[in-house]
Parts: structure tokens; sequence; C-alpha cells
């Protein structure tokens, strides 16, 4: 007996799915466990595999095109079975609205390629083949005045005779590639993209922790001349590559392990206090934004904590994150310094309390023992959830955070 494939429900999130790719097509023999379809939820995209064996009988929602979560994916029975009786039976929510047409922009091509119509005139054009020119003293006096070639005027007078009128009525003639010119600068054009499930997903979770939770904000300066220091001394023999956003995972770990309010979550009746560290990582894609987990942080070394970062920065840019990559954060860090940016605040991260906003480091002035010397200062920006988390409490983890921070030994401890 047929038997119906549903859209399924590939990630804790995920509310609807679109069909990247089918590996097979109707008519074609499917077997348990081969690839069926790649589908993109609001994260990554994901192979489908077919959980039964049969022949392709019906493809429910076509390449591009999404569904809800649950809606008819496909149909797979015998080969020449009648599926009519389950089609007419089955709600299959209508597709996804195909992609509105991209607009073309306005090709300024070569003369050849347009044609410019030329303008109808009522008028008479002067006979010229003769040498002669048709025209009142007064016309030609007014042609000259104005700098008119008056070659180019069309005569409305008796045998095409240029009459005053004719000069003051004359328009030039314009260009084919004045005409160019103008088309081109003065068309709007615009075109529109649908939403993709990731960006649908980042809008309303963001716009959810935004609008329910109270957000507040704390902001530290961070002396970082020992971090560069020690960066340095780690990075030099070559063996591993240490960025400053893995001393930021690592100080923060440690600190949120002094601080276990920090790394908590509004459940509504009850606040979770996790034992647990996991750090959140905001890893940016062309379609938004990805947030896969480095799991007990605080017990990972800066080597081990990189080479994992890097691994997911990887896969997250290959859509190839799956969901244990991305789900159990308990505390998120969002850095942009990379991109020049000296301070932000940041959304927090459902479900957690608190996101961390990483600026990048800046050579300023800055005082040290009474003189004024050259430093280098990171900014760091902690959003809280006021029903959870104190601006005393906020305060006290970023003091522990720039204490390891400023000195990267004491991690080591």
């Amino acid at each position: 007996m047929a038997e119906i494939i549903r859209m399924p429900k590939l990630s804790d999130t995920m509310t609807d799915g679109v069909v990247a790719a089918w590996h097979k097509k109707v008519g074609d023999t499917v077997k348990s466990g081969e690839l069926l379809a790649e589908i993109e939820t609001d994260k990554a995209t994901m192979e489908f595999e077919s959980y039964t064996d049969g022949v392709l009988l019906h493809i429910g929602i076509d390449t591009g095109k999404g569904a809800p979560v649950d809606s008819l994916l496909a149909i797979i029975g015998k080969e020449g079975e009648d599926i009519s009786a389950l089609l007419s039976n089955t709600f299959t929510p209508s597709a996804a609205a195909p992609k509105s047409p991209v607009a073309e922009p306005v090709k300024v091509a070569a003369s050849s390629e347009i044609t410019v119509a030329s303008p109808v005139f009522a008028q008479t054009q002067p006979d010229v083949t003769s040498g002669r020119i048709k025209a009142s003293p007064l016309a030609k006096k007014i042609a000259s005045d104005k700098g008119i070639d008056i070659a180019e005027v069309a005569g409305s007078g008796d045998g095409g005779r240029i009459v005053k009128r004719d000069i003051e009525n004359f328009i030039p003639a314009v260009s084919v590639n004045a005409l160019v010119r103008t088309t081109a600068l003065s068309v709007e054009n615009f075109h529109d993209e649908n939403v993709s499930q990731m960006r649908k997903t980042i809008a309303r979770r963001l716009a959810e922790s935004k609008f329910s939770a109270p957000h507040f904000y704390l902001t530290m300066e961070v002396d970082m001349d020992n971090a560069i220091a020690s960066r340095k001394s780690i990075n030099a023999p070559g063996d591993v590559k240490i960025s400053f956003n893995d001393f930021v995972i690592k100080a923060a770990s440690m600190a949120l392990r002094k601080h276990p309010k920090i790394n908590s979550s509004w459940r509504g009746e009850t606040i979770r206090f996790n034992d647990h560290i996991h750090i959140g990582v905001a890893v940016a894609v062309d379609e938004g934004l990805l947030v896969p987990v480095v799991r007990f942080a605080d017990t990972k070394g800066l080597a081990e904590i990189g080479s994992e970062v890097k691994v997911f920065v990887e896969k997250a840019k290959n859509k190839k994150l799956q969901p244990q990559d991305w789900e159990g954060n308990t505390f998120t860090i969002s850095n942009l310094g990379m991109f020049g940016i000296e301070e932000f605040t940041a959304i927090i991260n459902p479900p957690d309390a608190c996101i961390l906003a990483v600026g990048g480091i800046k050579e300023t002035p800055v005082v040290k023992n009474g003189q004024v010397v050259a430093g280098n200062v990171m900014k760091l920006t902690l959003s809280c959830d006021h029903r959870v988390v104190d601006g005393a409490s906020g305060a006290a983890f970023l003091q522990t955070l720039k204490g390891f921070l400023e000195s990267p030994v004491s991690m080591l401890v």
C-alpha cells in the first residue's frame, strides 16, 4: 500500500521547510536509507533519507518551493498503484509563493542595439541639396543669435521656407548616446527575494527575545596588552593558531563558573541555573546568523576551543551543521571585532539570560602608572535579561572576565 512521506521536522525550531533538491524523480525505485531529497531548514540544508521501499509515485513539493512541517512531501508505493484517493483525501498546504521575478536592470547597450524613433515633423525639411537654404532674414538673425545651425531647422513657410516661429520652436536633436545615458540614469529599479527559512527563524526568535525579555546593557573596557603578548607567544611555534575570540570564549567560560547566575535562563515559573557551560558562538553566513555550541568550554584548552570553532565556521558556511551542533547553549558570544566594530549591543539568544558583544581591539592612549602611553583596548558589552540577572551580578561577571583577559596566565591555573 502506498505511503505518504511528510515534510519532516529536522530541528527544534523548524516550522517550514524548503526542498533544495530532489535526488529521485517520479517513477524511480527508492530503497529505505537512500537519499530522497535535500531539505532547507531554518539553520541548514539537510539530507533526507527515505524510510520505506517502493517507487516514487508523487512529488508534493517541487524543488525551490516550501511548505509547513507535516505537509505532503511525496508518496511512495508499488509501481502503477492508484494514489488518487490518497491525493484527494490529503490536505496539502499550498507551496510557498514562487520567487518574485527579479527586475532586470536597464542595460546600457551599444547604439546598434537601440532603436530610437525619429521625430515626425509637420514642417518640411529645408532643401539643402542645392546649397541654398530658404529662410527669412529675421529667422536667420534669430538663429545666429541663439547659435542654432539653421540647416537643422525644418521650415513651415511656403516651399519649406524657414520663418521666425520655426526658430523659436526649434528643439535640437538628441543624440542616441544622450538618450541612453538619460534613460539609464532615470530608471528606478529593485528586486524582491523570498525570505529564507533561516532568516524567518532569526526574525521570529530575536523579535520574541527583544520584546519579551527586558534587556539592559553593561559595557567595560579591557586592557588587551597581555593578551596580545600571550597570543603572539602561543602562536610563534606555528603548531596552533589561537584567535582573540578563543581567549574570550575561554575567559567567559571560566568567569561563568564563578558567576552561575549569568549561566541561566528564564523558564516562566522557574529560573534554570545550568551547572554545565555550553558557549554559543555566533557565526555570520550569507543568509543570516548561526550559533554552534562549544560544549563544556570551561574544561577545554585554548587550542581545543580554537580547533572546534574553526570546524564549526567551515560547516556553517557550507550548511553542514547538524542539530547537535547548535542546540544546548547556556551563554552566547557575538564578536564583530574582525569587522572593525569597536562597540555594539547584541540581542539575547534564547534561552540564554545573557549575551556578550565583543568589539575590536583599538590602539588608544591610556594612563598607566600616572603616564599617558599607547595601549590596546577592547570593549565588551553584556546584554542581560533583567528577569534573571541584576546589574550587580552582570557587573561582577564582567569584572572577573576582564581579570582573566588582562592576565591570561590566570586561565592556566
